[in-house]
């Protein structure tokens, strides 16, 4: 073999490498946290996918998680990059994986409420006192921590001023009906929903949060600020395109109708949050409660 040849199939592997190097950085792998199972993953988001993969140039791949908790381990494993997560998980990402924000997903009218029977006596937050409040699944940013959060900016503080307990939605709403539950806490959406579940009866505000933090695109702290840079610009100069892109999904992105990509989100957003986990009692903000 010639000197030549043997710097000729040198350079070659040199090249391969250098090649299957740029193509690796070229991918970046996406999950979002209350989507289970790849088949999941790809009802909701393939169009998404294909998307963010054409306006940023990277190959985007999923990456499903079966929980919040293995979502943050796979970032701290640098198996996963990007990470679509709820207001109350992004703080416990922060805390468990030091997440930097990216880009905030709007999810209009989304706003916690207590709720009460139309026909019942209760008027103001201040007769719920000593009565039973009923939340949803524990940890839940507009059925648990929101609705908690709104009686306790009224001076309502669980188990100091009413019991609370954590059933499921339709069940609480039975319950509420038969008179064994004062109220129910819950979301806009919900209450449209459980109006049509149960046209005979009348329902009523009696306590309205103020609008939740957004949905947050989060990248982990080993992605290249150069990627964090380029997955944003897309976003921003592309938004109509990636919403409407979104919104080609199945059923649960359905939520993000008409809201926009926003790009100044900051880490102190999400304070409101933190307040919200203090006011169920916890101050630490290293796991996900209710898992």
């Amino acid at each position: 073999m010639t000197m030549s040849r043997i710097l000729g199939g040198a350079l070659a592997v040199a090249i391969g490498l250098s090649a299957a190097a740029a193509s690796a950085a070229e991918t970046i792998r996406f999950a979002v946290t209350d989507i289970a199972g790849m088949e999941n993953l790809q009802r909701e988001f393939a169009p998404f996918q294909a998307a963010l993969t054409r306006t940023t140039g990277y190959d985007v791949k999923f990456f499903p998680v079966s929980s919040r908790t293995a979502a943050v381990e796979a970032m701290n494993s640098k198996q996963v990059d990007f990470v679509l997560t709820g207001p109350a998980e992004y703080v416990v990402f922060r805390s468990k994986s030091n997440a930097a924000p990216v880009i905030g997903w709007q999810r209009p009218d989304y706003f916690a409420q207590v709720v009460v029977m139309a026909d019942s006596a209760y008027q103001t937050v201040g007769d719920l006192k000593g009565r039973k409040v009923a939340f949803g699944d524990v940890g839940s940013t507009s059925t648990h921590l929101g609705p908690a959060q709104a009686l306790a900016d009224l001076g309502l503080m669980p188990g100091r001023d009413y019991q609370s307990m954590n059933i499921s939605r339709n069940v609480a709403v039975e319950g509420m009906i038969r008179g064994d539950i004062a109220a129910v806490g819950m979301n806009f959406t919900h209450l449209q929903k459980i109006r049509k579940a149960f046209p005979d009866h009348g329902f009523r505000v009696i306590a309205r949060g103020r609008d939740l933090p957004n949905d947050i695109l989060v990248a982990g702290p080993h992605v290249p600020d150069a990627a964090v840079a380029t997955v944003r610009t897309a976003f921003t100069d592309h938004g109509k395109e990636m919403m409407a892109a979104v919104l080609e999904g199945a059923d649960d992105v359905k939520k993000y109708t008409g809201g926009v990509f926003l790009p100044k989100v900051v880490d102190a957003d999400y304070d409101y949050v933190r307040s919200m986990y203090r006011t169920i009692g916890v101050t630490a903000f290293d796991s996900f409660v209710g898992n």
